[in-house]
């Protein structure tokens, strides 16, 4: 049986497949394999994001920015209570957003790691 990115990806949504098929589609059966593997490891879920957007409402302001390792910007909504929560709310509002553009990185980071050992 063919393996594909959906069975090996459960939580993966459809701007997601997408890309990611794009980004596969030259890979052999066991090259996918290994790139869902590390894949999988490293992504975020959307859910995990807007999680992180809440503790910076009841805590901890920019938790959301450091989990997509956008450090300085975590920093800054750290200092600034999230720029007085505005930043916060549109976090919250584009965390989908926010979460696919760190999918993309970890996806070219992993692809980048599958050149490597071919």
């Amino acid at each position: 049986m063919k393996p594909n990115l959906i069975t090996m990806i459960p939580s993966i949504d459809g701007e997601e497949l997408v890309y990611l098929q794009s980004l596969t589609h030259e890979l052999n059966d066991q090259e996918l394999v290994n790139f869902a593997s590390a894949y999988n490891g490293r992504r975020r879920t959307s859910d995990q994001v807007l999680i992180g957007c809440i503790f910076g409402y009841v805590g901890i302001a920019g938790v959301q920015r450091f989990m997509v390792r956008q450090n300085v910007m975590g920093i800054l909504f750290l200092f600034t209570a999230g720029f007085c929560f505005i930043g916060t709310i549109i976090d919250t509002i584009n965390h989908r957003r926010l979460t696919f553009e760190y999918n993309q990185q970890m996806a070219r980071e992993s692809m980048a790691m599958m050149y490597a050992y071919r």
